[in-house]
């Protein structure tokens, strides 16, 4: 399971925290993995289920 990071930029936008989402364009992969970034997701308060790509048929 990999999320995309412009889900993850996105949702922080919607919550007004623009700079937080320009700090993830930045320094996080454009496919992140949520089992290596667990404590980042976990910091800010995002669901990895919820973000996720949906499974490649």
């Amino acid at each position: 399971m990999r999320i995309a990071r412009s889900k993850i930029a996105n949702a922080l936008r919607d919550r007004g925290q623009h700079a937080r989402a320009d700090w993830v364009e930045r320094e996080l992969p454009e496919r992140v993995d949520p089992a290596k970034h667990s404590g980042l997701l976990a910091t800010l308060h995002l669901d990895p289920a919820q973000l996720a790509d949906a499974p490649s048929p």
